[in-house]
């Protein structure tokens, strides 16, 4: 009979820092493998995303100066009013980018995860795994993705009726208030930040939702619940960990599309040039090793929640029993060792 026994060490440091480096521990560990499902995944959803804006004002531009033609040269179209054909237009390239990026990020997320698990446990990873790793939880994935926008917009909505209700009953009371008014203004930035505060706590507590249902096999409200748990005491890194991402992608973007104006990547020639199709090349590239850590940060901090809450040693244990397991945490990071004994 097997018996495991877990021996606490001092409170570790657990920050922001000791996440990344474990990622990229991990991922310099596999650096074929993180480059083939990067390539694979992230860099079409980055290059979607470098490239869409750009499209999307070619796309506006060529029908504003075509439609005409293109209208009265059908019988079907002919008396169309050329503004519902290119808004019409707009609509289905912006399905079809949603689909893109959603299929691609659901697929990046449930293979890098099953990837970045597997490192973290020295297993061997393995690419044919990961794929089959990144269909088969596409659908926990999505569903799980589909409640968290279903309440974020429930919120968005309970908000915005507020604000409805709150005017009305000023005006039941027999006052005027006038959207320009500094007082519908200071109330609108009130409900706003009201807002903006829940979604982010909201955001906090899900962070760990997509890896929960890829590493658990769970969907729906289970990994909502399960990563409110395990958050417990980590939102800081969390946080952080959102600030940085979110600082360094908008960095990125903003910086983009300042030089795509100065490039003149909006015209119709523009993008043609070398130095359009360099930064194109460029800004896509970054954004996919940023969307790449960010996972595996994710992931990590998913680790460390689980050892932090006592979890992890005892799967340790189980996997590797009769052997004496340090958890791969450098320095004492984690205060938990795991030492099975036979009696």
């Amino acid at each position: 009979m097997a018996t495991a026994a877990a021996v606490a060490a001092a409170p570790p440091t657990l920050d922001l820092c000791t996440v990344l480096i474990e990622s990229k521990r991990i991922i310099n560990a596999h650096s074929r493998h993180f480059l083939a499902l990067s390539v694979l995944f992230l860099l079409p959803l980055s290059f979607s995303l470098t490239v869409y804006p750009t499209l999307q004002n070619l796309l506006s531009k060529s029908s504003t100066s075509n439609s005409k033609i293109f209208l009265t040269s059908s019988v079907f179209f002919f008396d169309q009013d050329p503004s519902d054909f290119i808004i019409a237009k707009n609509i289905v390239l912006s399905l079809l980018f949603f689909l893109f990026v959603s299929v691609f990020a659901l697929l990046s997320v449930g293979s890098i995860t099953y990837s970045v698990l597997h490192g973290f446990y020295g297993r061997p990873v393995k690419f044919k795994s990961a794929i089959k790793s990144a269909f088969a939880s596409f659908l926990p994935l999505l569903i799980t993705v589909f409640f968290v926008e279903i309440a974020v917009s429930a919120i968005s909505l309970v908000s915005g009726f507020s604000l409805f209700l709150v005017i009305k009953g000023i005006e039941l009371l027999g006052l005027e208030l006038q959207f320009s008014s500094p007082y519908f203004i200071g109330l609108s930035v009130i409900v706003s930040i009201v807002l903006v505060l829940t979604l982010v706590y909201l955001q906090l507590n899900w962070s760990l939702a997509t890896v929960i249902a890829v590493v658990e096999s769970s969907w729906g409200l289970a990994p909502l619940k399960r990563s409110s748990f395990l958050i417990k005491g980590m939102r800081g890194v969390a946080f952080a960990l959102l600030l940085f991402f979110g600082f360094l992608v908008g960095i990125l973007l903003f910086l983009t599309s300042v030089s795509g104006v100065t490039l003149g990547i909006g015209t119709s020639r523009g993008w043609k040039t070398c130095g359009s199709i360099l930064q194109i090349v460029g800004t896509s590239t970054l954004l996919m090793l940023l969307l790449l850590y960010n996972v595996a940060a994710h992931t990590v901090l998913y680790m460390y929640c689980k050892a932090i809450h006592g979890e992890l040693a005892w799967e340790i244990a189980e996997e590797f029993a009769r052997e004496y397991v340090s958890l791969p945490f450098d320095d004492g990071k984690v205060p938990h060792l795991v030492s099975v004994v036979y009696t």
